[in-house]
């Protein structure tokens, strides 16, 4: 049980996964500052984003709210959107231009260069 263990902590899925749920905790208060940021302009322009009331019914006493399903989906859509726009699409431009700077091909090696020539003048006679 022990080695079965040991295993499965020693593939790399695992400790992907590891990684990138402490990353992710590390950039909660960057996406909760931006979220924060874009909830305070859209409430200057618009008013307090808040559907919770919309579309409210009772049952009995209880006061059923739909619309808390709207302010969660609107929430979550702002995280999303911040994460995209601030995170990954910055990443994304890195990995591109390292990736160009990486194809740019490097000088032969003088053994490859020197088979070349040779290759050139057998094909020329």
């Amino acid at each position: 049980m022990l080695n079965g263990f040991k295993e499965f902590i020693s593939r790399g899925n695992a400790i992907d996964l590891a990684v990138g749920v402490i990353i992710g905790g590390a950039f909660a208060p960057i996406i909760a500052a931006v979220t924060a940021v874009i909830l305070g302009i859209i409430g200057g322009l618009f008013g307090q984003p808040n559907f919770d009331m919309v579309g409210s019914f009772y049952v009995n006493e209880a006061q059923i709210l739909p619309g808390a399903i709207i302010t969660a989906i609107f929430n979550f859509l702002i995280v999303a959107a911040a994460l995209y726009y601030f995170i990954v699409v910055p990443m994304n431009r890195l990995a591109a231009s390292r990736k160009k700077e990486d194809v740019e091909p490097a000088a032969p090696a003088d053994d490859v260069r020197i088979l070349t020539e040779i290759r050139d003048l057998l094909a020329t006679r």
